[in-house]
């Protein structure tokens, strides 16, 4: 059962795809949405606010996703927090190193609210 209630943290420099992803989020049934244009935006957010999930863009400047992972991850403050990496990377060796870094789950681009859901519904679906 997904908690429809979770803040979420949407992390992408590219604006129409962030609009993208919070409109599929809103279909799906989640309402509280934020959004950061990178990572180092991202991490101010999340000192300031517990979110259940970030859904994260793998390429950004200054800092990257996958940079921003890292961070999270190493941060015991965060460690209940979920982390979904959207990427149009889908080789083998991208997926290993995101996981290696502590992603929850990977979505690659491009993908619609039914792919959106059941990776979310993997991710935290036990809550």
């Amino acid at each position: 059962m997904l908690d429809f209630a979770m803040p979420i943290l949407i992390v992408d420099d590219f604006q129409t795809m962030v609009r993208i992803v919070r409109n599929l989020l809103e279909q799906i049934g989640f309402h509280d949405i934020d959004e950061a244009p990178d990572g180092e935006s991202a991490l101010a957010k999340l000192k300031l606010k517990q979110y259940g999930l970030v859904i994260s863009d793998w390429n950004m400047e200054p800092m990257s996703g996958f940079e921003l992972v890292q961070l999270v991850r190493a941060n015991p403050a965060f460690n209940t927090m979920r982390f979904i990496m959207v990427t149009a990377e889908s080789k083998t060796e991208s997926v290993i190193a995101a996981k290696r870094a502590g992603v929850d789950n990977y979505i690659v681009k491009p993908f619609n609210a039914q792919i959106l859901k059941a990776k979310i519904e993997a991710t935290c679906g036990n809550g």
